[in-house]
């Protein structure tokens, strides 16, 4: 039965099957994308009669030579090289910690999911109150250093900062999960026959689990930065729908947001997504390449 050739009927049958989810796919994801795409080249478009006059480049020429969407590239760019490794390297910590802590580890487990399962409004509201210039717990641990109190969210040379700092947080409890799982699918005959043949702990974790938790270190890098490189809600929730001070915490995404909903530039909306999708799919095919020779399955 499994080695019978597929028939005419099967694949029919099997292809209405497939036909809702199809449907929903392409309705939702694919041709969203290739209107954008299509609206990216639009130079002279009428939103109210959905009439488009001139096609073109302009709107990336509009893009390189606008200071505000190069800010937030550079933005962007600081938060991904801030928030994922460090994200990725707590996360093992903790979770090779959890792992050896065995009585109360489904405790710190679940403390440590709590922010990946709340609301993003909500730890901006904790966070916010943490990082209050007078009041907040950061600045109150700082003076036990003799640091000066910081205006995390009202000076632009610490606000992307705060915004790395709550988004490292949010994003560890998922992370540490992951690890856990892969931790717990080493076999540990790997680990004996090393000791047995004189592997010291040190050698253990570079020469066993490291490699054997690279597919999963490699899961969390690729979701780290793809959900780093489309950061949003937390800078609207941190910031009270600013991008921070001075535009300190402007990003890509929230520069479409900008040029969409509050200046009506939809074009330029569109083409600043188009250069956000090709900015990952090259960090992800770098990605990718990388993998196949460091990323042990």
């Amino acid at each position: 039965m499994l080695n019978e050739k597929a028939s005419l009927k099967s694949t029919a049958k099997a292809a209405l099957y497939l036909l809702p989810m199809l449907v929903i796919t392409i309705t939702f994801n694919i041709w969203p994308i290739i209107n954008s795409f299509l609206m990216s080249l639009y130079t002279k478009y009428d939103f109210y009669t959905d009439k488009v006059s001139a096609w073109g480049f302009d709107t990336f020429v509009y893009l390189w030579n606008d200071p505000d969407f190069h800010l937030a590239v550079r933005n962007t760019l600081v938060f991904v090289v801030g928030v994922v490794p460090i994200t990725v390297i707590l996360s093992l910590i903790i979770a090779l910690l959890l792992n050896q802590v065995k009585i109360i580890s489904g405790f710190f487990r679940t403390v440590y999911f709590l922010p990946f399962v709340t609301s993003t409004v909500a730890i901006a509201m904790v966070w916010n109150w943490m990082f209050h210039s007078n009041y907040g717990l950061i600045n109150y641990f700082m003076g036990w250093f003799g640091i000066h109190p910081i205006n995390w969210l009202t000076d632009p040379h610490y606000a992307l900062l705060a915004l790395i700092i709550m988004s490292i947080w949010k994003s560890l409890g998922f992370n540490i999960i992951l690890f856990l799982v892969g931790l717990n699918n080493i076999d540990h005959g790997y680990y004996e026959a090393a000791e047995i043949d004189g592997a010291n702990a040190r050698q253990r974790f570079w020469n066993i689990t490291i490699p054997m938790l690279s597919p999963i270190t490699f899961l969390v890098s690729v979701n780290g930065i793809i959900g780093s490189f489309k950061v949003f809600d937390e800078i609207f929730a941190l910031f009270q729908g600013t991008p921070g001070p001075g535009k300190a915490d402007l990003t890509i995404v929230y520069y479409l947001y900008q040029k969409f909903y509050t200046e009506y530039k939809y074009p330029i909306a569109a083409a600043s997504g188009v250069v956000l999708f090709f900015l990952i799919l090259l960090v992800t095919l770098v990605q990718l390449w990388y993998s196949r020779k460091h990323v042990h399955y």
